[in-house]
């Protein structure tokens, strides 16, 4: 089935947003992430920082950029919810890692804070999706 309508025919709670606004908030979300995760990863490579702090950044990505596939591509409810965890601990483990690294990079922790709140209500939104199709 495809991953639209497998999506659609899922049930959600009542305040589970339109999927419409998933597109717009990804795309800035991504821009702020691209910034933010770039000036870490650079940081690094210019041993500015330790790679210490970069490493939860890294995991970051994997863990987001996974979801989709799991998610959608294997329509895989406790797949997503396991993986939207482990995306919500290493945003929290990165934010942390780089508030106590360096004072010049906390902005970087400010920044994310858009994407920590969005991925907390994701995180809500998918394991109340998963408990109500189980």
């Amino acid at each position: 089935m495809p991953a639209y309508s497998w999506y659609s025919q899922l049930l959600k709670p009542t305040w589970a947003p339109p999927a419409w606004l998933f597109g717009p908030v990804w795309t800035v979300l991504y821009v702020i992430i691209a910034i933010s995760f770039g000036t870490v990863f650079y940081r690094a490579f210019t041993k500015k920082i330790s790679w210490q702090v970069a490493l939860p950044f890294a995991l970051n990505l994997v863990f987001n950029f996974v979801f989709t596939p799991l998610q959608f591509g294997l329509q895989n409810n406790l797949a997503g919810s396991f993986d939207i965890l482990l995306v919500l601990g290493t945003l929290i483990w990165a934010l942390l890692a780089v508030w106590h690294a360096s004072p010049k990079l906390r902005w970087v922790v400010y920044a994310n804070i858009p994407y920590l709140l969005w991925t907390t209500f994701a995180t809500c939104l998918q394991l109340t999706i998963t408990y109500l199709n189980r």
